[in-house]
This record gives C-alpha cells, sequence and structure tokens, in this order.
C-alpha cells in the first residue's frame, strides 16, 4: 500500500472506532483486528503504519471527533507529512476543503478536567497517554527473580516490587519459554503493588470479587505460594473462564475457586465467606482514567452519567464487601482511576456508612499519599494510574 492509502484505511478504521465509542460499541482493539482480517493485502507494515496513525488520531483529542477525516484534517494543520498525503491522489484521501469540519481541543476531555486529582498536572497529563511499559511479575510458585534474570537478561529489576520486572517496549514475551512456563505473566507494575498492599499469607481465605481474568488473583496466589483458600469471583462468564488455563499454568489451580455471580444477587454466592475472609480484595469498574495509555478511546466512552452509574456501583461492591471480612481482617479497594470521585471520596463516604473500620497504613516506597490511600501515576511512578486502600474491621 501507498503512504496515501494508508492514511486512507486509517480514517476507515477511525470512523467504525469513533461510532462504536459514541454507541457503546466494540473496543479499539476488537475493531482494528476485525479491520485487518477483512484486508489481507495489506501487510504487516501496512497494518502498523495503519495503526499508527489510528492511535496517534485517538490520543490527540480528548473529545470524540466528528469523524476520523476531521481528526486527521486537524492533524495535518500541525504535521505536514500527513498534510501531504492529504491530496486526492491515488487510493489516497481526497484533497482537504478550506471550510470542511476539523476536529479541536486537547488531550484530556474538558469536563473530566476539574476531576481529576491535583497531582495530576501537565506533565501527568501527557504521560498519561504515552506509550505503557512492559512489566512482567516472577510467579513465586515456580521461579525466583534470580532464575528469571538469568533467562531474561534483557529484563531490569524495578526498585518497587521484590518480583516485578521491566522489559523493553515492544519485547516478544507472549511466547517465551518462561512465560510458557508459567514462570513469569505480563503485569503493570501498579497492579503488582495492589496485591502486594494486600499482605496475604499461606494459609489464608481470600476473596477477589472482581477478579475478571484473574491477574490480580494469580499474583495473590504467588504471594500464598500456593497455600491457603483464593476465591476469584466475577459477573463476566467470559473473564472469569479466562482464569483456568492461565491458573494451570501458574500452578495455582488447586487452590483457585471460581465463584460466577448473578448480578445484583452477589450475595447468594457467598454463604459460607459471611465474615469469615482474611482478604477481600475490590479491584472495582471503574472510568478507567488511569489506563489511557493503553486504552486512549475509553476517554470517548465516559460520560458524567456514566461515572455517577460506576461511583454508585462500587459503593455497592463495597458494602457487600464489608460483609465477608471477619473481625481484625482487611478490605483492600482499588480503582485503575486518577478521579477523586472514585478514589478517596469512595474510601470517605464508606468509612462515614459503616462504623467499625478504619484506614489501615499501606508501607509503599512508590505513589503518593492521598486520603488514607496511595495513588499512584504514570509520570510520577511509572506505572498506569491507581488508586487503593487497606481497611481494617475492627
Amino acid at each position: 500500500m501507498q503512504p496515501a492509502a494508508r492514511l486512507q484505511a486509517a480514517i476507515e478504521l477511525l470512523d467504525e472506532i469513533i461510532v462504536a465509542a459514541r454507541d457503546n460499541g466494540p473496543a479499539a482493539d476488537a475493531l482494528a483486528r476485525k479491520f485487518f482480517a477483512a484486508r489481507r493485502y495489506a501487510g504487516s507494515k501496512d497494518r502498523r503504519a495503519i495503526r499508527e496513525h489510528v492511535w496517534e488520531a485517538i490520543r490527540r483529542f480528548g473529545e470524540r471527533p466528528e469523524s476520523g477525516r476531521a481528526a486527521f484534517a486537524a492533524i495535518a494543520a500541525e504535521d505536514s507529512n500527513v498534510a501531504n498525503l492529504l491530496d486526492g491522489s491515488g487510493y489516497g484521501p481526497a484533497a482537504l476543503k478550506a471550510d470542511e469540519p476539523r476536529a479541536s481541543g486537547g488531550k484530556i476531555p474538558q469536563w473530566i478536567l476539574p476531576l481529576l486529582n491535583d497531582f495530576i498536572d501537565e506533565k501527568e497529563q501527557d504521560a498519561l497517554l504515552d506509550r505503557a511499559p512492559l512489566d512482567i511479575r516472577v510467579n513465586q510458585i515456580k521461579a525466583s527473580i534470580e532464575r528469571v534474570e538469568a533467562k531474561l537478561p534483557e529484563a531490569g529489576r524495578l526498585a518497587a516490587s521484590p518480583q516485578a520486572l521491566r522489559l523493553p517496549t515492544g519485547f516478544p514475551i507472549d511466547n517465551h519459554p518462561l512465560t510458557d512456563a508459567g514462570e513469569i505473566f505480563i503485569q503493570d507494575l501498579g497492579s503488582q503493588l495492589i496485591a502486594e498492599a494486600c499482605q496475604v499469607q499461606p494459609g489464608m481465605t481470600v476473596l477477589d470479587l472482581c477478579a475478571g481474568a484473574g491477574g490480580k488473583t494469580l499474583a495473590l496466589a504467588s504471594e500464598m505460594q500456593g497455600q491457603g483458600r483464593l476465591i476469584a469471583s466475577d459477573t463476566n462468564r467470559d473473564r472469569l473462564d479466562q482464569l483456568g488455563p492461565r491458573a494451570a499454568r501458574a500452578g495455582a489451580a488447586a487452590m483457585i475457586e471460581t465463584k460466577l455471580l448473578n448480578p445484583r444477587r452477589e450475595l447468594e454466592a457467598f454463604n459460607d465467606l459471611k465474615n469469615g475472609c482474611d482478604i477481600v480484595l475490590v479491584d472495582a469498574p471503574c472510568s478507567g482514567s488511569g489506563t489511557w495509555r493503553r486504552n486512549p478511546e475509553t476517554r470517548w466512552r465516559l460520560t458524567p452519567a456514566r461515572l455517577e452509574q460506576l461511583a454508585a456501583e462500587q459503593a455497592r461492591l463495597l458494602g457487600i464487601a464489608s460483609g465477608l471480612v471477619r473481625q481484625g481482617g482487611f478490605l483492600v479497594y482499588a480503582v485503575c482511576s486518577l478521579l477523586d470521585r472514585e478514589g478517596q471520596q469512595q474510601i470517605a463516604e464508606f468509612l462515614s456508612r459503616h462504623s467499625g473500620w478504619k484506614l489501615n497504613a499501606i508501607v509503599n516506597s512508590a505513589g503518593r499519599q492521598l486520603g488514607g490511600g496511595i495513588m499512584l501515576t504514570p509520570a510520577h511512578d511509572g506505572t498506569d494510574g491507581f488508586f487503593f486502600a487497606r481497611l481494617e474491621k475492627l
């Protein structure tokens, strides 16, 4: 494909992503896979160039553009290379007209700016849309960090966590022998630190209430060294089904139970766990504002109404979790969000509604103290953005 044809393809793919974001359709990555599957003639270099065009546009505009063409018309005003491809030649896009629509605005949606935590200055906002690093976690059930370092010299230790290593961006780790053997798992440093904040021990009873595909569940299993009772629950069958093969690869299948929950009727599945868990982790559904560098198009999906729905669901899940923790046990709340509404405000409201709980300090070399919890940010900590707090039941 010629460069202009690649740009035209990028405009078409971006149009699909814009419509999906508007109508709550498939994620951008899923649309990209389908788009390229239908265009077998596009080689690997073509696909890479098209993706780079599209994700540049997604990162550039916090507000959802009117169309893919409007986005690239605006980019053309800043980038002569793009402008030169908008000339109507060959299979490329039609030449620009002076009066056609052009996208506008900054990288962060205007309505979200006042809701960001005060730590999120201009430097942090830029970092929120940089490329994310490639972090891995050593699975203590099967390996030591020294063994992994010997077999993977490209990896460097991260001081904030004893089991965390960072690889060069783009390193082909998916099919590495260490990955295949379950000795390592891809996991952002921030997620690893949340699992460590649970302070689980072998033999405990631990619940990961919103486990999803089980990334943090497997980190907890590693910390528990394969010993104890670990329950992973979620309302999404497709996501929870992904945990089984991963747990087997990690050597943790025997200790991990899964519970598929009925939405709004979750407590029915936990009759045997009431006031019985040493630790409950609530990695709650949230805006995902801390992961924009991985999923930048989610900025286009979030609305004020959606944010309030998420905050209400977070409060509801905290209420469920509070009844499952034993006296003297702990509840760890986490969101991949940099909005106070989902972070420190959520914890303050929980404490005002529930007596018999107190904040329990998290000692951590990374992050910044916030509202009795910890906030991790991309520029300050080199992680995705997270807020997490640890609460003790008195």
